[in-house]
């Protein structure tokens, strides 16, 4: 049996989301149809109001729905760091612990050559951009753990060093293949504060 046009367009939409498979994508889709209607219209609503008013800081790449965000506008982070993430969802794993204190960097993605993803294709220029006539003096690389995350650590490394500017890297508290974005806090803080220069 094949379902109506809508309920099969919803799937598919479900579909398009990481992780949702056609099983998952059908499960959600009927549960759209029996939620009530003001329930449905706040959900679309949210969504496109999240599209609407989000984008990312002109300074470090955070989503954020101000420019700079509200990290890159607090005089009271150490301007001295940056510690650089893959994704925005990375930063908000890492303030959770409540121990970092620094600035952050969005690279968006890591240099992936299979994916044809290379440096041009990263938020790495306006890193350098942001180091030249500045106060920092250490860089602390905190992609992940991930062949292409180490990868992307050492291209970083060797790009910022001959600057004068310490590279450093989060300690190996966060097991090898791990996302930042599912690690505790313990594990966070122990990564943090067992960081080695590159």
């Amino acid at each position: 049996m094949q379902y109506p046009e809508a309920i099969a367009k919803l799937i598919d939409s479900y579909m398009k989301l990481p992780g949702i498979g056609s099983k998952s994508a059908t499960r959600l889709a009927f549960y759209t149809i029996d939620m009530d209607e003001e329930t449905v219209k706040q959900f679309a609503e949210s969504l496109l109001k999240a599209k609407e008013d989000l984008h990312y800081c002109s300074i470090c790449g955070n989503i954020t729905d101000v420019d700079p965000c509200e990290i890159c506008r607090d005089p009271n982070r150490d301007q001295s760091q940056i510690l650089v993430v893959e994704q925005p969802k990375d930063i908000m794993a890492l303030e959770k612990m409540h121990d970092y204190q620094g600035r952050y960097h969005v690279l968006h993605g890591v240099l992936s050559p299979m994916d044809g993803q290379g440096p041009e294709d990263l938020n790495i220029a306006s890193l350098i951009k942001r180091l030249q006539n500045s106060e920092v003096n250490e860089v602390i690389v905190a992609t992940n753990a991930s062949p292409e995350g180490e990868a992307t650590a050492m291209y970083l490394a060797r790009l910022i060093k001959p600057a004068g500017i310490k590279v450093t890297r989060l300690a190996h508290g966060l097991s090898v293949g791990s996302d930042i974005e599912y690690a505790d806090e313990m594990t966070l803080q122990r990564a943090v504060e067992g960081r080695r220069e590159l």
